[in-house]
C-alpha cells in the first residue's frame, strides 16, 4: 500500500536519506500535542511546533542521550543508536508536574483564555452516535443543539444552521444547497481519522474568524511523521485512512476514503421505503516543506451522495390518550437525488523570520444538485378507538378526513466559489498582530420547478391567497390551481472583498495575567442577477476580548468578549418562498456579549474543571426563515428584530481515572419579532439542554470499554404548514431524549502491544457493538400538516426519526 500511494501521488520525489533521523509528536496523557518542548541532543538543541511535531538527524554508530523537557511537565530521556541510515519515530507522552497541574490549565492553553474550548480528538473516534464525527461531539456540550441524529448541522445558541463557520486548516468549508432532510445529507465534510486538532467556540469570537453570528469550529489536519494506514468497518459502511511521508521527510501525504450506506437506520423509520441511501468521500492533505521558510499545501476532496428514495407506507398514530389519532398513507412515485461537491485548496506558508509569518491560499468549490422527484400519497386521517372494553379497541373507528396529494420537483443546481486571502502573523514582545484580505466570488445558477397539489374528498384544495369559494355547495368554474407552485431560473454573481486586523497582547496587572484582544471585520459585496443589480454593501464588525487570571490560590480564569458581529446574505438568504431573488437584503446583525468563567480544581485526587458562560445577542435587521427538517427557508427581507440570552454550564474531568468525561447544562431563550406583530418563538427556541459524555472500562479487565452519549433537548417550535400564518402556530414538538452506547474490546494497541500471532501486525485493533437510541424512543423532527376536510383544522403529524438500531465495528491502525 505505501509502494501504490508513491505511484499514485508524487513518484518524482523520493530520495535517498543521508543521516539516521529521530522524528515524532510530543503529547500529554489526553494525546493534546504539547508546543515548545525543549529536545536536548549532541550540546544541541530544538523545539516542538504547534502540532507537537520535532525532527533532527543523529549520527550512526553512536549512542545519543536525548532529553525532553517542558516547565509544565516531567523532563524524559531517551537514548538512540543508530547501527545504519534509519528513521526512529519516536512520539512520547509526557506526564505533567503536580505542582504546575493548575497553571497548565490556563497558562499553556491559549485557546482557553480566547473562549475556545479544545476538543479530544480520541473523543471524536470514539463516541458513539448515528453520525459519529466532531459534530457528534459537539452536540454534547452546552449551547449546541439539533433534534435530528441524521443530520450533521447544529444550532448554536439560538442561530439556524447557516450561522456556523467551519475551517478545515483555515480554509472556510461550504455545504451542499438543496438538502432537505438529514438522511440526505450522508457524511459531513471533515474526516475524523485525519484530524489533529478540533477547536470550537460558541460566540464571541476574534475577528480572524469569518461574518457569521453564531460559531466557529476550526479543525486542523495533521501533517504525517511516518508511515500508518487506519481501517474502520461497521454494517453502516468504513473508511480506510493512510499516511506517510516521502522526499526525504520534505513531503508528507494523508487520504482518506470513507462510505457509508444509512439503510439500517431509515429501516427503523416509521415510513416502509424501498430505500438505499449512498455517499461516498475522498479527501487527501499534502504539504511539502520547500525550504526551511516556504512549506506548500494542498487539501482536496470529492464527495458523492445518491438519494434514491421509494416511500410504500407510512402508519403514525399521535394524539392524547383520550383522543388518539392515526395517520395511514400510500404513497406512488420516488424521489432520486444526486448532490456532488468538488474542493480543492492551494496554499503557502512562508516564514519571513522567526517573528513574521505569511500565509496565502487559494480555494474553489464546486457543487452540482440534482432533486428530482414525483410522489403521490394517498391518505386517511381517523380516530382511534380508545375504549378499553371494545371489541375494536386499538383500531380506527372513524375517518375525520380523506384525501390525496401530488409532489412534483425538478430542480437543479450549480454553484462555483472561489477565493485568494492572505494573511500575516507579526510578534513584536507581548504584541502578536495579524491581519488578512480575501477576495471571492460566487457564480450560483439555479432553477427551481416544483408544486404540490392537494385533493380532498374529491375537492381540489386551492391556494391560501385564492379568491373565496363556496365548493360544494356552488360549482366552482375557475382553473384547478396547485396549492404550491414555485417556477424561476436564477443566476446569481456576487462579488466580496473581506479583511481584518486584531491585535493580541499578554501582560500583567500586579500580579495578575492579562490577555486582551482587540480586532476588526470589515466587508463589501455586491449582487448581481440577470436583470438587476444591488447596490454595494459594507459592513464593519468590531470585536474584543479580554481576559484576567488572578493570583489566587484557586485556579480560576475570568472572561468577557464581544462585538458588533454581522452575517452578509448568502444565495439562500437572498431568495424568498417563492424562489425570487432579492438583491438589496442587508446583512443580519448581532451585538453579542459573553461573560465567562473557568475554575480548575482537583476532586477524588483528579483533574475537574468547571465553564460557566452567560451570553446575550441582540439582532436586528434578521432574515426571518421557517425550517423544514435540515431546509431553510427565508423571508428574504430584513423585517425582523430578535434577541436571544442563555446560560453554559460544562463540568469536564476524570469521573473515572484515565478517562476524561463531562457533563452540561444549557438554558436559552430567543424570540422574534417579525414586522413589528409582536415576539414569538423563534424556530431554534429550545429552552432547556441537558448532555452527557462519559467513558468508562471494567476495573478488572480494563480492555473491556464503554462509551455512553446521553442527549436531553426540551422541545422546538413545531413549525407551521406552508403559506400560513406562524403567529397561529405556536405550538411545539415533545421534548428530545437520547441515549446511545458503545461497547468496545482493545485487542491490542500501544497498552497492549503484541509480537505474536497475526495480531502483531496491528497498532491497534478493537471489536464493537454500538446500541443507538438504548430506549427506543420516538423523537420528532417537524410537522405533516393534514387537513381535516369536515373542520378544516390542519393536524400537525410529527415526523418520527431512528428507534433502536444495533452495529458491529471493527477498528484497526497499521
Amino acid at each position: 500500500m505505501k509502494q501504490l500511494i508513491v505511484i499514485l501521488l508524487f513518484p518524482a520525489l523520493i530520495f535517498a536519506q543521508k543521516k539516521a533521523t529521530v522524528k515524532g509528536i510530543v503529547t500529554d496523557k489526553y494525546n493534546n500535542p504539547i508546543e515548545n518542548v525543549a529536545i536536548s541532543y549532541l550540546q544541541q538543541g530544538t523545539t516542538t511546533d504547534k502540532n507537537g511535531s520535532y525532527q533532527f538527524n543523529i549520527p550512526i554508530h553512536k549512542t545519543v542521550t536525548v532529553v525532553f523537557s517542558h516547565v509544565s511537565f516531567k523532563s524524559f530521556t531517551k537514548k538512540f543508536t543508530a547501527r545504519g541510515v534509519k528513521t526512529f519515530v519516536f512520539s512520547p507522552k509526557l506526564e505533567a508536574t503536580s505542582e504546575s497541574l493548575q497553571e497548565i490549565i490556563v497558562k499553556n492553553n491559549k485557546k482557553e483564555v480566547e473562549g475556545i474550548t479544545r476538543i479530544n480528538t480520541k473523543k471524536v473516534q470514539n463516541l458513539v452516535g448515528a453520525n459519529a464525527g466532531v459534530e457528534n461531539v459537539l452536540m454534547t456540550l452546552p449551547g449546541v443543539s439539533n433534534n435530528n441524529e441524521l443530520s450533521t448541522q447544529y444550532n448554536v445558541r439560538g442561530g439556524n444552521f447557516d450561522e456556523n463557520l467551519v475551517y478545515v486548516n483555515g480554509i472556510e468549508i461550504y455545504r451542499p444547497f438543496l438538502i432537505r432532510s438529514g438522511q440526505q445529507e450522508g457524511l459531513s465534510f471533515i474526516n475524523p481519522h485525519m484530524i489533529q486538532n478540533i477547536d470550537f467556540s460558541a460566540g464571541g469570537f476574534q475577528a480572524k474568524y469569518g461574518d457569521k453570528l453564531s460559531s466557529v469550529l476550526d479543525i486542523t489536519y495533521r501533517k504525517p511523521v511516518d508511515f500508518g494506514a487506519q481501517v474502520d468497518v461497521s454494517l453502516l459502511g468504513g473508511s480506510a485512512t493512510i499516511e506517510d511521508t516521502f522526499a526525504n521527510q520534505k513531503l508528507s501525504a494523508i487520504l482518506g476514503v470513507r462510505y457509508r450506506d444509512n439503510s439500517l437506520f431509515v429501516n427503523s423509520k416509521q415510513t416502509e421505503v424501498n430505500f438505499r441511501p449512498q455517499f461516498t468521500d475522498i479527501q487527501t492533505y499534502l504539504s511539502y516543506a520547500s525550504s526551511e521558510k516556504l512549506t506548500l499545501n494542498f487539501l482536496g476532496n470529492f464527495s458523492l451522495n445518491n438519494y434514491n428514495y421509494q416511500p410504500l407506507t407510512r402508519k403514525t398514530r399521535f394524539g392524547t390518550i383520550a383522543n388518539p389519532l392515526e395517520l395511514i398513507v400510500f404513497y406512488q412515485g420516488q424521489e432520486q437525488d444526486k448532490f456532488q461537491t468538488l474542493f480543492g485548496a492551494f496554499s503557502a506558508d512562508y516564514t519571513v523570520n522567526e517573528n513574521l509569518n505569511l500565509t496565502g491560499t487559494f480555494s474553489s468549490f464546486n457543487t452540482q444538485e440534482e432533486e428530482h422527484f414525483d410522489i403521490a400519497a394517498a391518505y386517511s386521517l381517523g380516530e382511534v378507538d380508545s375504549n378499553i372494553g371494545s371489541e375494536n379497541f386499538g383500531e380506527v373507528a372513524f375517518s375525520q378526513g380523506i384525501g390525496s396529494q401530488i409532489n412534483h420537483a425538478r430542480n437543479d443546481l450549480d454553484a462555483l466559489i472561489n477565493a485568494v486571502q492572505i494573511r500575516a502573523t507579526l510578534k513584536q514582545d507581548k504584541n502578536e498582530w495579524r491581519a488578512g484580505i480575501k477576495y471571492q466570488t460566487e457564480n450560483i445558477k439555479d432553477r427551481i420547478n416544483e408544486w404540490e397539489v392537494i385533493d380532498s374528498l374529491g375537492f381540489s384544495v386551492r391556494p391560501p391567497h385564492h379568491s373565496i369559494n363556496n365548493q360544494p355547495y356552488e360549482p366552482y368554474t375557475g382553473p384547478i390551481e396547485p396549492y404550491q407552485n414555485v417556477k424561476a431560473q436564477n443566476t446569481i454573481d456576487i462579488n466580496r472583498i473581506s479583511g481584518f486586523t486584531q491585535l493580541s497582547r499578554k501582560t500583567h496587572w500586579g500580579e495578575h495575567q492579562i490577555w486582551i484582544n482587540l480586532g476588526v471585520r470589515a466587508q463589501y459585496w455586491k449582487v448581481s442577477t440577470g436583470n438587476q443589480s444591488s447596490k454595494g454593501h459594507t459592513i464593519i464588525s468590531p470585536r474584543a476580548q479580554f481576559a484576567i487570571k488572578p493570583n489566587w490560590n484557586s485556579d480560576m480564569l475570568f472572561r468577557i468578549s464581544g462585538g458588533w458581529y454581522s452575517q452578509p446574505p448568502f444565495y439562500k438568504e437572498l431568495r424568498d418562498y417563492d424562489g425570487q431573488i432579492h438583491p438589496d437584503v442587508k446583512a443580519q446583525k448581532s451585538v453579542h456579549l459573553v461573560a465567562g468563567n473557568d475554575y480548575s480544581f482537583s476532586m477524588w485526587q483528579r483533574p475537574f474543571k468547571l465553564t460557566t458562560e452567560l451570553y446575550y445577542k441582540n439582532l436586528s435587521d434578521v432574515n426571518a426563515y421557517s425550517v423544514d427538517n435540515v431546509r431553510i427557508r427565508y423571508r428574504a427581507d430584513n423585517v425582523t428584530e430578535a434577541y436571544a440570552y442563555g446560560l453554559d454550564v460544562r463540568l469536564n474531568g476524570e469521573f473515572v481515572p484515565g478517562n476524561d468525561s463531562w457533563v452540561s447544562f444549557g438554558y436559552l431563550k430567543t424570540e422574534e419579532n417579525i414586522d413589528n406583530r409582536g415576539y414569538i418563538a423563534r424556530p431554534t427556541d429550545q429552552r432547556l439542554k441537558f448532555g452527557v459524555l462519559f467513558q468508562d472500562y471494567v476495573p478488572n479487565l480494563p480492555d473491556l470499554k464503554a462509551y455512553l452519549n446521553i442527549v436531553y433537548n426540551t422541545g422546538l417550535p413545531g413549525g407551521a404548514p406552508a403559506y400560513a400564518d406562524v403567529y397561529k402556530f405556536q405550538s411545539r414538538l415533545n421534548d428530545y431524549k437520547r441515549a446511545d452506547l458503545g461497547v468496545s474490546y482493545v485487542l491490542t494497541d500501544a497498552n497492549k502491544p503484541i509480537s505474536t500471532g497475526f495480531l502483531r501486525h496491528f497498532k491497534e485493533l478493537t471489536m464493537g457493538l454500538e446500541l443507538f437510541n438504548i430506549f427506543d424512543i420516538r423523537n420528532a423532527i417537524t410537522n405533516t400538516w393534514v387537513r381535516d376536510a369536515y373542520s378544516k383544522r390542519q393536524y400537525g403529524i410529527p415526523n418520527y426519526m431512528t428507534g433502536r438500531v444495533l452495529n458491529f465495528t471493527v477498528k484497526m491502525k497499521l
